[in-house]
């Protein structure tokens, strides 16, 4: 079978592609692709790969052997599944790939919060430690996660990991209600937020998730309560966010991903971070590691075996 990897270079450096080469017949690989060039580089593949390049319904009808579109990502949103559906073209993403890697990055973004990091560095960093009168610096006081409440939104393999290491420290978890589900019994992120010291989103960007956080339901929240989204930009308004924690209404916010990406065109959360806030942003990294980058490569690989036989 023949195959194409539109956008090879946002698997970074040091990726092994040979299992996919080994399960087709021809590989073409190129580190980026304009949507201007899409059409020309799928027409005669029968196997497209790609991970942000968007696959629209033109360039599927234009792709006349095409057989499998491989999503080397969760999100499949850069593809128009329903032009695939009508012409019996299967669309296979990777889940679960990152696991370890997003959970690391959650564990470093709640202590990072909790002990204050980002304005510590900045105090030491303009010498107040240095030209203190005593031995440390107590101001701000940090928090000790033990004991804690962490409510999580979004209780798949990523929530309930994150469940695991939490309680490792000694914090007490609870999950939402999946938002937009009304059958569901557990207690809705509304009606957790008061108790909740530490709020964590690991959930899907649909029309129930957007905005999930935002101005109304932020006065909810404990003074000292620390937010991390490191689920889709958007489920919480960054906007709101950033005006609650320059008010202290709420204690910290740390977030690896936003609306828009790269953000161009900026972002209230980015506009704040010299402002000395209890604040972190990470570049879309959180699912970096190799060895999450490299499982995308066996997901995918699974997922064009799974074709192959069938055509």
């Amino acid at each position: 079978m023949k195959a194409v990897i539109l956008d090879a270079e946002t698997l970074g450096k040091g990726i092994d592609l040979s299992a996919i080469e080994k399960s087709v017949g021809e590989l073409v690989l190129y580190d980026s692709t304009t949507p201007e060039q899409v059409n020309e580089r799928i027409k005669d593949d029968e196997i497209v790969i790609t991970n942000k390049v968007v696959i629209n319904e033109q360039a599927i009808e234009t792709a006349e052997q095409l057989k499998l579109i491989c999503v080397l990502a969760t999100g499949m949103n850069n593809i128009d599944l329903a032009a695939a559906e009508k012409l019996n073209i299967p669309v296979k993403n990777v889940e679960a790939y990152g696991t370890q890697s997003v959970v690391q990055h959650t564990l470093m973004m709640m202590l990072s919060l909790a002990t204050k990091q980002p304005v510590m560095q900045k105090r030491v960093a303009a010498g107040d430690w240095q030209s203190s009168s005593m031995f440390c610096l107590l101001d701000p006081s940090i928090i000790q996660l033990a004991g804690k409440k962490l409510v999580i939104v979004g209780s798949g393999e990523l929530g309930q990991e994150v469940k695991t290491q939490a309680e490792a420290l000694g914090m007490k978890v609870e999950f939402s209600a999946r938002p937009g589900k009304k059958d569901d019994p557990r207690p809705t992120l509304n009606e957790l937020l008061p108790s909740a010291d530490v709020i964590s989103f690991h959930c899907p960007l649909t029309d129930d998730t957007k905005n999930l956080l935002n101005a109304d339901n932020l006065k909810l929240c404990k003074k000292d309560a620390l937010i991390i989204n490191n689920a889709r930009g958007g489920v919480i308004n960054e906007q709101d966010v950033t005006e609650a924690l320059r008010a202290g209404k709420i204690g910290g916010v740390a977030a690896d991903v936003l609306p828009q990406e790269p953000p161009k065109d900026g972002n209230p959360l980015l506009d704040a971070m010299n402002e000395g806030l209890n604040l972190i942003v990470t570049p879309h990294n959180a699912w970096t590691s190799p060895e999450a980058r490299q499982r995308i490569v066996e997901l995918t690989v699974e997922n064009i075996r799974s074709i192959q036989g069938k055509n």
